[in-house]
């Protein structure tokens, strides 16, 4: 079993696209997917979440949400705000562990690297539990930055970094997108390993899974055997 964790520089910038991607194209590379949300915020019990939407674009349906908070918040202060548990480290270290007998284990975080998603944080759970972490990084103007607090952060711990993802390239992309595919590499240390096109998650499933495994450029990070 090979663990990987998606995190983000921020909100918003394509986690759960990537997630999906990453899935799709393992998938096709003929390995077995499972993929765990611990928390989910913003969503009313019964509607479908980031788990659901993952599953629509990729066929995957080894899936583990843990808790799900009803206000868009991060996970430890909606739960706080919904006087509901916050969830544990060793919780999150169980339900990763029941997925191991699936060849690639896909664990969504929660915004960037240091969101608290109850009592820890991805960051946390990474170093618990040994496994890499990969970086979605937006295309526009901040990304460098964000992008070099979070892979510097990654090194401090002592936890590798499994590359950069833009997660949305837009079809027109202005000069700071163009410049910033060039230095992301160089100002974080970091490749650039996979790159998405913007608007794919409102593709349909059998585009999507054509097409993701041609975003990413190296087969480890799917969990492939060499």
């Amino acid at each position: 079993m090979t663990i990987l964790l998606i995190s983000g520089t921020s909100t918003d910038v394509g986690k759960t696209v990537v997630t999906a991607a990453l899935a799709a194209a393992a998938r096709a590379a003929g390995r077995t997917v499972a993929v765990c949300k611990p928390a989910q915020t913003g969503i009313a019990p019964g509607e479908p979440g980031d788990l659901a939407e993952i599953t629509r674009l990729t066929g995957v349906t080894r899936t583990l949400e843990l808790v799900r908070y009803p206000e868009p918040l991060a996970p430890d202060t909606a739960a706080r705000r919904a006087d509901m548990p916050l969830l544990t480290l060793g919780d999150t270290i169980a339900a990763v562990e029941s997925l191991a007998d699936a060849d690639l284990v896909l664990v969504e975080g929660a915004g960037g690297l240091l969101v608290r998603i109850g009592e820890f944080t991805l960051l946390d759970l990474a170093q618990k539990i040994g496994a890499p972490v990969l970086v979605v990084a937006a295309a526009g103007l901040g990304t460098l930055n964000h992008s070099e607090l979070t892979t510097r952060t990654l090194a401090a711990a002592g936890v590798p970094c499994a590359g950069l993802v833009i997660g949305s390239w837009p079809t027109d992309p202005d000069l700071a997108s163009r410049c910033n595919r060039d230095d992301l590499p160089r100002v974080t240390e970091t490749p650039v390993v996979g790159v998405i096109p913007a608007g794919a998650g409102q593709w349909d499933r059998h585009r999507f899974t054509a097409a993701a495994p041609s975003w990413f450029t190296t087969g480890p990070l799917l969990g492939n055997r060499p």
